[in-house]
């Protein structure tokens, strides 16, 4: 057994989902090899909890997805959603072989997925009602996607996720605090981004560890009609297996009144078109992970990328809800440090963060200097 893979299985177990004595977990698996499938079965045992496995394979998934009718989807979704309902914690550790196994699937088997399986399963149940975390699988073909060899890689995913979570948390409070403090945000950035938004009353959740590995974020949503102005992402994204680059959004009162991407521009049009909630916006989050710099068309790494903010057209999280509902929620990001074209975070008219570096005393502490 890798050592590596025993400390990542009691981190997941004992910090990020504080399984207890007698409590079930469930441990879905997708392409991962077996000895962290094992590790993970024994942190839940040496913890005292009951540990239940569930392996997926992406190829199998996409068969299953091709051509399943309605009928098929509430079904799977039926018997899933009643073993995740006696679940108290949840842990998913995603590989991937290809990341693009899913990009043959028709849009509209993928939004029935969405809307039949995942929508009960795991945005209704499981993300609200249970204590979770997930996580991708270190794979050559996410080395590619780094432009690493697969050692080099492997390294740095475990530097990556095995962080000091403790020191983060601590760290991230503050801005937790000032953001629940504030109305008006107004970001700025690479080619004409300039948009401005509120995020009043609206619930703010800090992630150090808890729910997703590797993590460094604060999330809220922004008042469902008061985005304006325009934001264009700099970093390329995978949705649903397929690629775009250089998306830029148009607000208006809150709705995507334009939508453009450098790379396949008519999927975009659909995938913001799935219904009326694709066209505004369920979250805004601040990334600040010390370690993760550039992007790799993963999200939960690119969402967390030092100096970074994410946009997210679709559903809201019931922790941080505008009312906003949907079958999407595609989070697109856009990094402000200077060689990815620089850009300005401000709270009620003061500049907080430059260029990807927090000002303010009481945020600096999650400048990358200082959590790494």
């Amino acid at each position: 057994m890798d050592p590596r893979y025993t400390q990542l299985a009691e981190l997941l177990v004992n910090y990020s989902t504080a399984l207890r004595s007698g409590e079930n977990i469930l441990i879905e698996t997708f392409d991962i090899p077996a000895e962290m499938t094992i590790a993970l079965v024994r942190a839940a045992r040496k913890a005292g909890g009951n540990p239940h496995v569930a392996e997926r394979s992406q190829r199998i998934l996409a068969a299953l997805y091709e051509a399943s009718s309605d009928e098929g989807f509430r079904t799977w979704a039926e018997y899933d959603l009643a073993r995740m309902e006696r679940m108290q914690a949840y842990i998913g550790l995603r590989g991937s072989h290809n990341v693009n196994e899913l990009s043959g699937v028709p849009d509209a088997q993928m939004q029935k997925q969405a809307r039949l399986y995942a929508k009960p399963v795991h945005f209704e149940r499981r993300v609200n009602h249970t204590r979770w975390c997930v996580l991708r699988w270190p794979t050559p073909s996410m080395a590619q996607l780094a432009n690493m060899s697969t050692e080099a890689f492997e390294e740095f995913y475990f530097r990556v996720c095995c962080l000091d979570w403790s020191k983060m948390e601590r760290a991230a409070k503050a801005l937790a605090d000032r953001m629940s403090r504030t109305d008006m945000v107004h970001l700025r950035g690479p080619g004409d981004t300039d948009l401005t938004f509120s995020i009043k009353g609206i619930g703010v959740v800090p992630c150090t560890g808890h729910m997703n590995i590797p993590d460094g974020e604060v999330f809220t949503s922004p008042v469902k009609e008061s985005v304006n102005g325009i934001i264009h992402f700099n970093t390329p994204t995978l949705y649903n297996g397929v690629s775009f680059e250089n998306i830029r959004l148009e607000f208006r009162d809150g709705r995507i009144v334009k939508a453009w991407s450098a790379q396949n521009d008519d999927r975009l049009q659909q995938v913001l078109d799935t219904d009326a909630g694709a066209r505004y916006v369920g979250e805004f989050a601040i990334g600040f992970h010390p370690h993760i710099l550039a992007p790799m068309k993963d999200i939960l790494f690119d969402e967390k990328i030092a100096g970074s903010i994410h946009f997210t057209p679709g559903r809201a999280y019931e922790s941080a809800d505008n009312g906003n509902r949907s079958e999407i929620h595609w989070d697109l990001v856009l990094i402000q440090r200077p060689e990815y074209g620089g850009g300005t975070l401000a709270f009620d008219g003061e500049v907080v963060r430059r260029d990807g570096e927090f000002l303010t005393p009481d945020l600096v502490a999650l400048n990358r200097d200082r959590l790494a």
